[in-house]
């Protein structure tokens, strides 16, 4: 198995389990934020579900010049999944497209020409195209919960769900 393999079947599954967390975002809350210098819930939406397909294009790079533009806000909940399925798509396209050399290939992200981070492609992409997403997913979990929507199971049961508990018709 390449490893391009392994990472595009995480990002799959991974794609499922965040779908379901984005599609709980209650539309007329997109501007909420739990605190002034936190992003907006419809911010860290859109971080979140276009985040893979963004990185990705950055991966395709030997070297990155970093500009973080400010992050947009989501108008729908729409916007948001169409967002999510444009990036995983873009994403998949772009690992496909990675043999074992380019995937442990050195990376490097600049700063005005001056090296912040210079690791192999894999790492990058674990680090920061899957993990980072994950890290923000789990945030959305937390805004979900202080807005009182019923959070999702994500890696295991919530509070409000359990997809491994017997129900009493079964």
């Amino acid at each position: 198995m390449a490893i391009v393999d392994a990472i595009l079947m995480e990002l799959e599954q991974e794609a499922k389990t965040t779908q379901r967390v984005l599609e709980r975002i209650p539309e007329d809350r997109l501007s909420w934020r739990p605190h002034p210098t936190s992003f907006s819930l419809g911010q860290l939406a859109m971080h979140i579900a276009a985040g893979q397909g963004l990185i990705a294009n950055i991966v395709r790079e030997d070297v990155h010049e970093v500009n973080i533009p400010p992050q947009s806000e989501a108008t729908s909940r729409k916007e948001v999944l169409e967002a999510l399925a444009q990036g995983t798509a873009g994403a998949k396209e772009t690992l496909r497209n990675m043999n074992d050399a380019r995937m442990m290939a050195t990376w490097t992200a600049t700063k005005n020409g001056k090296t912040l981070m210079s690791v192999p492609r894999v790492v990058f992409i674990r680090s920061i195209m899957m993990n980072h997403i994950y890290h923000h997913r789990g945030q959305l979990a937390v805004y979900l919960r202080m807005l009182q929507v019923p959070v999702p199971a994500i890696y295991g049961p919530s509070a409000d769900e359990n997809p491994f508990a017997v129900s009493a018709s079964a």
